[in-house]
């Protein structure tokens, strides 16, 4: 059994760490998952400036991407109407109706070159295998602005979950800028659907926001929703306005979808109902006002970790220092072997090395020729010659050697050269290169990319209960014992909400606090029922005199309900007491009435509820007399409460 249990265990922590890392929650990185990764790399790889046919694209990445072909189009999908990584031709689907796109035979695209400018660097990048040894792929890409913030993401895996809201790529960008100098900044989400939100609790990407649509209310017996709330479709809104409007929670008259490449929905209300009247049931009862908890989780040096938007752009701004810097040293290698290559090429031929090879017998003795040639010129040498340099030298073809330019290498060595400089200048001002390097991206983006979408406001959410009328009639029947909003026949008690949660005492003397029933059996015969408003219900003084089945004798206690569980049943009396009455008065008087017995001769006494203390709900009450009672009189007024 214990070598089950540890076989269960190690399969599901690993495959727990699998949905974590590799399926649901985005790399810091690169700020991508593995399958958009993959997609990217693909995209990268088979990139000759036309477009691809999505299947064939979604072909080419299941030679990375160990699953199915559904699963990488639809991420494909996804990822290309982010807008910066993928350009597309076709129908990709509708992000403001929900529509999806069409079949990937039908639906074409190509890598977005700025995609290439801020992701893709193969010289700086590691590869390992892929899945079946044949190809390689990217562990991440080393991307230079931060992904993760600029596309968001969603994942739920194993015992966690990520949500990251999209934010302004203008912003995001001015904020590394910010990170770099050394100055304060502050961002929040921005999606291109528009809408509202409130920022109060967002707690920097790790708390909740409340996002509303934009409404025109400019004609008073219309209202049109311009702008989307996050995380909505106009399918999927007025699927909630109807649905609102089928359980009677708000009055209209039609709603119409207009909605192509911006939200148009049109709602038009009833004669009598003006917008100013609909508007806050809109927010309560529909998804018109939605709260959204988000959730910063990223996989970071392979482990997930939740972090801030503002410690992902910190993260970033050294992060791009860094990549410049490799990029520039990486350059520099190249340069200064380049430089090598060429001083190699001009004495060679120009101090005609070649021709010390013509009487060599042997590959070792032409080899030992070519080395021994350089000697004399070791000084304007970068480094000594290697058996590679050698090999690329004897590869010089006659014809080349004969038409040798030596104006033309030598400006090419100064080219080199001075190139050299510049990066040596710019690696001892990375900061300010990565500045510039901002600065020529924001140039890049399209100007409908760099503008704000989302208006943030303040605003409260509108709590259903604030918003709804308390008009619904709660009904009792006596003859029937039954108590509810859908009971036919016997009294109206009160006005309730669906909100509302009511408290009840049966004839037993038992109370109860529940919510507001369609139709419940509580007693034939109940004292009291009211809306269970704490506030009110605590300054009740319930008054229950009881009387002991075995002695006959009658008891008082005066309490307050200070508390409830729901749904629990509570008693006034002590068990096994019969309730003779309950009151809710502060001062009224009753009468008790005793057996006729032999030697008694008062048969009623007076009793008046005020002369006695109030104790709590859990105390047993005040004996009223040592008298067998056999009945209660008690006096009535205007005010009293009536027994249902």
């Amino acid at each position: 059994m214990a070598f089950v249990k540890n076989l269960f265990d190690k399969n599901f922590i690993e495959y727990a760490s699998y949905v974590i890392r590799d399926r649901a929650i985005p790399d810091l990185e690169d700020g991508l998952k593995p399958v958009q990764r993959r997609i990217m790399h693909t995209l990268f790889k088979i990139d000759d400036g036309r477009f691809h046919k999505v299947a064939g694209v979604v072909g080419e990445c299941m030679k990375y991407h160990p699953h199915g072909d559904a699963s990488i189009g639809g991420a494909l999908v996804v990822l290309a109407n982010k807008g910066i990584f993928i350009d597309r031709q076709g129908n990709f689907g509708n992000p403001y109706t929900g529509d999806e796109a069409s079949a990937p035979r039908y639906i074409e695209c190509r890598v977005n070159p700025l995609a290439k400018d801020f992701l893709y660097n193969p010289n700086i990048t590691q590869y390992v295998p892929s899945y079946d040894g044949r190809s390689e792929e990217p562990v991440v890409f080393r991307a230079k602005i931060p992904v993760a913030l600029i596309i968001g993401a969603e994942g739920i895996a194993v015992g966690m979950s990520t949500k990251i809201l999209p934010y302004n790529i203008k912003e995001v960008l001015e904020a590394e800028k910010k990170c770099l100098k050394g100055e304060k900044f502050e961002i929040y989400p921005d999606l291109p659907t528009g809408g509202l939100i409130d920022v109060s609790n967002y707690n920097d990407g790790n708390g909740k926001i409340i996002t509303r649509a934009k409404f025109d209310m400019s004609d008073e017996k219309k209202i049109v929703i311009t702008e989307l709330p996050v995380d909505s479709t106009s399918d999927t809104l007025m699927q909630s306005i109807e649905n609102a409007y089928k359980a009677g929670k708000i009055k209209i008259s039609s709603i119409d979808d207009f909605t192509t490449d911006h939200c148009h929905i049109e709602i038009k209300l009833p004669r009598g109902v003006y917008a100013k009247d609909v508007e806050k049931a809109l927010y309560a009862f529909t998804d018109c006002e939605k709260s959204i908890s988000c959730q910063m989780l990223v996989i970071k040096d392979n482990m997930p970790v939740a972090m801030s938007a503002t410690e992902i752009i910190k993260y970033y701004a050294k992060k791009l220092t860094a990549i410049i810097k490799d990029e520039l040293e990486y350059e520099r290698a190249k340069l200064t072997e380049d430089l090598h290559a060429r001083t190699l090429e001009r004495i060679f031929i120009e101090e005609r090395i070649y021709k010390k090879i013509e009487q060599m017998k042997t590959a070792e003795a032409v080899n030992k020729a070519v080395i021994d040639g350089f000697k004399p010129f070791k000084k304007e040498l970068i480094r000594d010659v290697t058996d590679e340099d050698v090999e690329s030298l004897l590869k010089i073809p006659i014809r080349r050697i004969s038409l040798f330019d030596i104006n033309k290498n030598r400006d090419q060595v100064n080219a080199i050269n001075a190139r050299l400089k510049e990066i040596a200048k710019r690696l001892k001002n990375l900061t300010a290169c990565a500045i510039e390097y901002l600065d020529g991206m924001l140039a890049k983006f399209k100007t409908e990319d760099l503008e704000r979408h989302t208006k943030i406001a303040k605003f409260s959410a509108v709590e259903a209960k604030a918003v709804v009328k308390r008009d619904t009639a709660l009904r009792y029947d006596n003859e029937r014992g039954n108590l509810g909003t859908s009971v036919s026949g016997g009294v109206e008690i009160c006005k309730v909400t669906p909100y509302d949660r009511i408290l009840f005492v049966r004839k037993s003397g038992i109370f109860t606090v529940c919510d507001v029933p369609d139709k419940l059996f509580v007693d034939k015969g109940m004292w009291f029922c009211q809306v269970a408003d704490k506030e009110v219900i605590n300054k009740i003084l319930f008054t229950v005199i009881y009387q002991d089945p075995k002695t006959k004798q009658a008891y008082i206690k005066r309490c307050r309900v200070n508390g409830w569980i729901m749904n629990r049943d509570y008693m006034f009396a002590p068990d096994g007491m019969e309730v003779l009455h309950v009151d809710t008065r502060d001062k009224f008087k009753f009468k008790l009435k005793f057996v006729k017995k032999p030697r008694i001769k008062t048969l009623e006494a007076e009793f008046n509820a005020s002369n006695f203390d109030e104790k709590g709900l859990k105390a047993n009450g005040v004996r009223l007399d040592t008298k067998e009672v056999s009945g209660i009189e008690v006096e009535t007024d205007p005010d009293q409460m009536k027994l249902f």
